[in-house]
């Protein structure tokens, strides 16, 4: 998977019914923007494997390099998605060695309590800097780049 190409649409699960088979299934997601359907088909990466639930809050991440059907509401086939938390908010990006995401829109700080981990959920114990990383995260600074110190940063390898 190219995470590179990875656009994440955030909103609350408020619908979810049966896709064209048996092992697929379309979400569709309340976002800020409005109405966005999600397949979420078995090549869907789905965080700590959480059963996807109306009333959920998720990001969804699609990929901007694929063909999509023109058709409104949207619709898109989810690479990954990760469940959010109250007042969480999940980043998709580049960190550099030190923690720098690459477009610098955020700075990490790994606290004490700050999870690492792999996709599959096993514990990361190197540097998680020059790497994609999924970040879990409720408050930054208001310093350019902002910082916080994220709940749970997951390696994607």
């Amino acid at each position: 998977m190219d995470f590179q190409n990875l656009v994440p649409v955030t909103g609350m699960i408020i619908n979810s019914t049966r896709g064209n088979d048996c092992c697929s299934q379309m979400i569709t997601l309340q976002a800020e923007g409005g109405i966005v359907n999600f397949v979420v088909d078995p090549e869907t990466v789905v965080v700590d494997s959480r059963q996807l639930r109306p009333g959920m809050r998720v990001a969804a991440f699609y990929d901007s390099s694929l063909p999509v059907p023109l058709i409104f509401p949207p619709q898109y086939i989810a690479q990954l998605i990760a469940a959010a938390g109250r007042n969480e908010l999940v980043e998709l990006n580049f960190f550099d060695r030190n923690l720098l995401a690459q477009d610098r829109s955020l700075q990490l700080n790994i606290g004490r309590n700050t999870m690492v981990e792999t996709l599959n959920g096993q514990r990361f114990t190197c540097s998680p800097g020059n790497r994609f990383l999924l970040v879990y995260y409720s408050v930054t600074t208001r310093s350019i780049p902002p910082q916080t110190t994220p709940r749970k940063i997951v390696v994607l390898c």
